[in-house]
């Protein structure tokens, strides 16, 4: 029938319920971490398959078990702004999105192993702890997203944990290039957090969802947001200046004007669906940024 919009297949509802446009936030610091140990001489195609995989998995699992602890905690509902809704209109019921999102936990997990197997103990360690973290970011009975830590737990686990972590399954050891390029990932994919928690600041604490936004208030969360950008560019700086990277990883600097015009969007903005607009863009400069790092450390040049 003419101007019916046919409903969306049910594959096409678990792809939504990933929130495939946040998985660049696990793809970009593993390609980071990846070059980094190229450059080094180490590399393996498998083992980038596998820890790729493994990094997205987890992360769309701990996108779907969020939504399902959002919306049983009552945080998410069919008004709010965000990327949720699958389970507040019926689309996909809140026990189907709860284990779809343990079931890639699953498979995360069984990536993790044949990389503990080729790689060694070390990476059993930073595969528990990321999973335990997915989970416990808005599940189990103190959920960390709700007590002002979800900020500090992204900081950690998007950035030094995945790229030092990308770094190590290819060299069996951690070089200093990966933790200089670990920091600007870190600080713009906490960034992308950020903004979340601008938009949603009076939604989450009518809700009693304590973010860190909600516990510093919007003025210093636009603070934060702007340190955090500075933060990466200034790191990205610093590891060329002390020779943790190539000078050719100034290459990432040409990200700058988009993070200035962001930070200005931030300072300003107060309507939800503009911060939507920034978080996205928020999400490209963090990817564009780690890219173009990563493409100077595949490019031959001086150390």
């Amino acid at each position: 029938m003419a101007g019916v919009i046919p409903a969306p297949g049910r594959l096409a509802l678990w792809w939504r319920a990933t929130r495939p446009y946040s998985l660049t936030a696990a793809v970009t610091p593993v390609v980071a971490g990846t070059a980094a140990a190229a450059r080094d001489g180490h590399f393996d195609p498998f083992i980038f398959l596998a820890a790729l995989g493994g990094a997205v998995t987890i992360q769309a699992g701990t996108n779907m078990v969020n939504d399902y602890y959002d919306f049983a905690r009552g945080v998410d509902t069919g008004a709010s702004v965000g990327p949720g809704g699958l389970i507040q209109h019926g689309l996909l019921s809140s026990g189907a999105v709860l284990a779809g999102g343990l079931l890639l936990f699953a498979a995360g997990s069984a990536l993790g192993l044949w990389l503990v197997a080729v790689a060694g103990w070390p990476v059993l360690v930073a595969g528990i702890l990321s999973v335990l973290a997915g989970y416990a970011y808005t599940g189990g009975p103190l959920p960390l997203g709700y007590i002002g830590l979800g900020d500090l737990v992204v900081f950690i686990f998007m950035g030094p944990v995945i790229v030092l972590g990308a770094y190590f399954v290819q060299a069996r050891a951690l070089g200093a290039s990966a933790w200089w390029v670990s920091l600007p990932m870190a600080a713009l994919v906490t960034a992308v957090l950020v903004v979340n928690n601008l938009r949603d600041i009076d939604a989450d604490a009518r809700s009693g969802k304590r973010t860190f936004a909600t516990l510093i208030g919007e003025r210093a969360t636009r603070t934060e947001y702007i340190a955090l950008v500075v933060l990466a560019y200034a790191a990205l700086a610093a590891g060329v200046v002390y020779r943790g990277l190539p000078p050719l990883a100034l290459a990432g600097l040409l990200t700058a004007p988009a993070a200035v015009a962001l930070c200005r969007r931030i300072g300003r903005d107060v309507d939800p669906v503009a911060l939507t607009e920034a978080l996205r863009g928020t999400a490209r400069l963090h990817q564009r940024t780690g890219l173009l790092v990563a493409a100077a450390l595949l490019l031959p040049g001086p150390r």
